[in-house]
């Protein structure tokens, strides 16, 4: 397969690695969701343990018909021997990149497709190729922990290089943490009957999310890439870099729309006289909180896929694996991240007129810490084009 080609399915990949989760997530906010209170929970909780059992079969079978590559050791050791060689010699001033060590015999394990050329970038990390000793390279292999080869070198500048780009996602996803937590106590005030004798549960409110992020993969491989590539000439359409800009622009808009929609909300109780009632229904429907749902789902389809498709791209072929668990991570600091923003906010916005108080969503002031979220998250764009700006490729 051509060069383009494979450009082009590993960026199939992801979208279909993201529209497989969304189809998980959707089945289990409606179907196994209504099993359980319609059923019981005994069926509610088997159906996903049968799921499971027949996913470890799936893999099982699956397993011997791909392609593994043994493990030549731990990457996150080779970064250390790296950081390591570099400190001892830390004096030393490389001279010409020519001389930096090489070593043909060491490096294929890790380089199946090609060793990593020299770049110019942080050269203070050059110093761990730097041969200082005659006798250095004589050892098969050398002392790794003070002589590390060009190809080992660029593997740690690859994965500096991408930290700043990783590290802008993690702010934009915690400002999207509140959909698990405001908007439900918003949508249990609101009117959620679809007939006399339904309404709908509020914490399956986000599947308003999933089906927009579904709609979207599919809408964005089938129509927007065909049509970006005319113009660009990128098998994807559009650069990962590019694309998770756009979902950085969608998700401010989601919660620009989010405090709209709460103005709104507190309006329609005042004029119901249901202020000082934090238990009441105030007579508004729970779709107003669907724009903004809708909306986070479409920044999914950038900024998440985006985010994937960059940390596999950009990273080293023998770091693949670590720069995705990179990904996760983030996913992880994000809830802690958005429980410190809540925590601070609620501590420092005073106790009489609190943004987020304990009892009565209607007297606090959330549609401020959407506001106050919104100017993070504008201020985590500036820092992203910023980053993107410098990135090499």
């Amino acid at each position: 397969m051509n060069k383009s080609g494979v450009a082009a399915r590993s960026w199939n990949l992801f979208n279909w690695y993201y529209f497989s989760m969304g189809i998980a997530i959707l089945t289990a906010l409606t179907f196994v969701v209504y099993i359980q209170d319609n059923v019981g929970w005994g069926w509610g909780l088997g159906i996903p343990t049968i799921a499971m059992a027949l996913s470890i079969i799936a893999f099982l079978v699956g397993s011997p018909l791909y392609n593994r590559i043994k493990p030549q050791g731990s990457p996150l050791v080779r970064l250390a021997q790296v950081i390591v060689a570099a400190v001892k010699k830390r004096k030393v001033v490389p001279e010409d990149p020519a001389l930096l060590y090489e070593n043909r015999e060491l490096d294929p394990a890790i380089s199946l497709h090609g060793r990593l050329p020299h770049t110019n970038q942080f050269k203070w990390f050059d110093k761990a190729a730097v041969v200082t000793d005659s006798n250095a390279t004589d050892s098969k292999p050398p002392n790794l922990w003070r002589l590390a080869t060009v190809h080992r070198v660029e593997e740690l500048k690859c994965i500096i290089r991408m930290f700043p780009i990783w590290a802008a996602g993690i702010l934009l996803s915690a400002s999207s943490s509140h959909l698990l937590s405001f908007t439900i106590q918003q949508a249990r005030t609101m009117n959620r009957h679809l007939s006399h004798s339904f309404q709908i549960p509020p914490t399956s409110l986000s599947i308003f999310s999933n089906i927009t992020m579904l709609i979207g993969l599919v809408l964005y491989e089938r129509l927007f890439v065909p049509f970006a590539r005319r113009f660009t000439g990128n098998p994807s359409g559009i650069t990962c870099l590019q694309r998770m800009g756009v979902g950085y622009v969608v998700n401010i808009l989601a919660t620009i729309v989010a405090s709209f929609v709460e103005i709104k909300r507190k309006a329609v109780a005042s004029d119901h006289n249901l202020l000082d009632d934090p238990n009441a229904i105030i007579p508004i429907t729970v779709f107003w909180l669907a724009p903004q749902f809708c909306l986070h789902g479409v920044a999914e389809v950038f900024m998440s896929v985006g985010h994937m498709e960059f940390l596999y791209d950009q990273s080293p072929e023998s770091m693949r694996s670590t720069a995705l668990a990179l990904y996760w991570i983030a996913i992880a600091m994000v809830n802690y991240v958005g429980t410190l923003m809540v925590s601070l906010v609620h501590k420092y916005s005073g106790m009489k007129s609190n943004w987020l108080p304990n009892r009565n969503l209607n007297r606090g002031r959330l549609e401020c810490y959407y506001w106050l979220v919104s100017c993070i998250q504008v201020m985590n764009l500036v820092y992203y084009v910023i980053c993107s700006w410098l990135y090499t490729y």
